[in-house]
């Protein structure tokens, strides 16, 4: 039967631009990027980014330890459309990167819409207004503010939650005692006794830099085997001219990447097409796998040959890429040295002044960095309620399923920017944030112009996903016998909850246009055409836009297959999703 309550049109043109507000959590490469993208693709929308720093960057500009630096290539780590010339290593130092973060924020504007130092502390979805409700807390004066929206974000990241080892005794250390992504710069390494704990990427940058330093011993503790690759893309390198050994870039190459765009453009093709093709490492068995297993183990056995019983405790049985594959120029070469011991030994215990192994041997230190990383397969450190009080915590036990790692059932207008199953192994992670980011946009814009009070994907689309990452990552180097973030359960467990379950031109290609049936959606309008508006488009009203836009020489040309939209016939176009 048809309602009761008389059918009315809406006021307004069939564009519908209703407006919503939208909340970011987060102002590193996801939150920034969202500040370029929903202002210029979407109207009528009040935009707020909470960033819990007092700075912008995310992660770069939390991450300050000495060796610091991307440890993929640079020209693979920037935003598609904002490249930069100038970078001078192959591998940009962590300071080069939050600068070059805050200089694209500057360009594009993004920096009017991020209120900094404020952490939101808890997210709670009100049924009954449709909205989200958000605390959140000034942290230079510790005042508490309530926030609402229509549409919540969190772009937060999966770097970004510091783990501490859990070790006995850790609290009672009366050195000095810091996380590599809470770093003292203060503090004067020089003459010192100095224990790193971990063996991670974070280590493996930290370690050649403290060794060269004045005086000081390092005692490296090092539990987990890993392996130690060439730099990635040097056979871009190579194939381009250039010394993959030298991965400072001159101020000639600077200015001739500056002064000739295509050569330039040539460079950047190289490196991302390098990336892309190799894939094929990631599966078992695979011929590339094993290629690389040779090279790698030859090349840590001749850069340990002073010191080969370290390739007894750093060599692993476990299938190349299983964990996080790194790079790490100068890392075995400082292993090596007089002034650094490499200890495999569990630790029992931490007491004042010395690491206590298992073994009973006590090593004394002056300072003890914790390189440990983050709690990478956790859900977001604030609390994040959906229908009927569920809490993100809870549905993502025992491990967490999404929707293409985008969204989550019981969820309303809630999306994530590189949340579980958002990595990658291989390939351009930068290109795979914007591909959420696009992504994201038009639900916002479906939501507006249709006037869905929500949106949230349905639950056996979230299972259809969940089953289909766990039999894709079966025969992937990524279920081998290793302990890695990119598991469950810790790094532990059996289901891989950090990649994508492709490559990135996988992701790029699953994520080019929403599939609208796989979402659940609620309105308030009985006539669920209502949005169908007054009969006009906003083109031909108030100066809304060209009344014929269809005719515009570049929307008549035949697209090329495979091509994205650009920019500009993006803004020709009446707001169209």
């Amino acid at each position: 039967m048809g309602s009761t309550n008389p059918f009315s049109l809406k006021a307004e043109p069939v564009e519908n631009l209703r407006p919503l507000k939208v909340r970011v959590i987060g102002a590193g490469y996801s939150g920034i990027y969202l500040g370029i993208r929903i202002p210029q693709r979407l109207r009528n929308i009040d935009l707020q980014i909470y960033e819990k720093n007092s700075g912008i960057g995310g992660t770069w500009w939390e991450n300050r330890y000495p060796g610091c630096a991307c440890d993929i290539p640079a020209h693979s780590y920037q935003y598609s459309f904002a490249g930069n010339p100038n970078w001078s290593a192959f591998y940009a130092p962590a300071e080069e990167i939050c600068a070059y973060l805050q200089s694209v924020a500057e360009k594009y504007g993004v920096a009017r819409y991020v209120k900094l130092s404020r952490k939101v502390t808890s997210c709670r979805w009100n049924d009954g207004a449709k909205k989200w409700e958000i605390t959140v807390e000034d942290t230079t004066t510790g005042q508490v503010v309530k926030d609402d929206a229509d549409v919540l974000i969190s772009a937060r990241g999966n770097l970004n939650d510091i783990s501490w080892p859990n070790i006995h005794g850790l609290d009672s250390f009366k050195g000095e005692l810091m996380h590599s992504a809470a770093w003292n710069q203060r503090y004067d390494f020089t003459n010192k006794k100095v224990g790193v704990i971990g063996g991670g990427s974070s280590a493996i940058q930290i370690v050649p830099s403290l060794q060269k330093l004045e005086g000081i011993q390092m005692t490296c503790f090092v539990r987990s085997r890993t392996w130690i690759s060439n730099p990635f893309g040097d056979s871009a390198m190579v194939k381009l001219g250039l010394d993959p050994e030298k991965l400072d870039f001159s101020p000639e190459q600077r200015e001739e990447f500056n002064t000739d765009p295509e050569k330039y453009l040539q460079f950047r093709k190289a490196i991302e097409v390098d990336g892309n093709t190799i894939h094929g490492i990631t599966f078992k068995d695979s011929n590339a796998q094993k290629g690389a297993e040779v090279a790698f183990r030859t090349m840590m056995q001749e850069r340990l040959s002073r010191k080969p019983e370290i390739c007894d405790v750093l060599l692993p049985t476990f299938a190349v890429g299983c964990r996080r594959l790194t790079p790490g120029p100068g890392y075995l070469e400082a292993l090596v040295e007089d002034n650094v011991e490499l200890v495999s030994d569990k630790i029992a215990s931490i007491n004042e002044k010395c690491v206590v192994l298992e073994n009973g041997r006590e090593v004394q230190l002056d300072a003890l960095v914790c390189a440990t990383g983050f709690n990478a397969s956790s859900p977001p450190p604030f609390h994040v309620y959906g229908k009927n009080g569920c809490a993100l915590q809870q549905r993502f036990r025992p491990h967490p399923e999404t929707y293409l790692a985008i969204a989550v059932d019981g969820f309303p207008n809630f999306f994530m920017m590189l949340g579980p199953n958002s990595a990658i192994g291989s390939g351009s992670l930068t290109m795979m944030i914007e591909t959420e980011g696009d992504y994201i946009v038009k639900c916002i814009r479906k939501l507006q112009k249709e006037d869905y009070a929500s949106m949230m994907p349905r639950a056996d689309r979230v299972r259809d996903f969940s089953e289909y990452c766990h039999e894709y990552f079966k025969k992937t180097v990524y279920m081998d016998e290793c302990n890695s973030w990119y598991r469950s359960e810790g790094g532990k467990g059996d289901r891989v909850t950090g990649l994508w379950p492709g490559s990135t031109l996988h992701c790029l290609e699953s994520l080019r246009a929403p599939r609208w049936e796989d979402f659940e959606y609620e309105t308030k309008d009985e006539n669920r055409l209502r949005w169908l508006g007054n009969g006009w488009s906003v083109t031909q009203i108030d100066d809304g836009g060209d009344p014929a836009w269809y005719l515009e020489p570049s929307m008549m040309n035949v697209p090329v297959a495979g091509r994205p939209e650009s920019d500009e016939e993006f803004k020709r176009r009446p707001f169209s999703h």
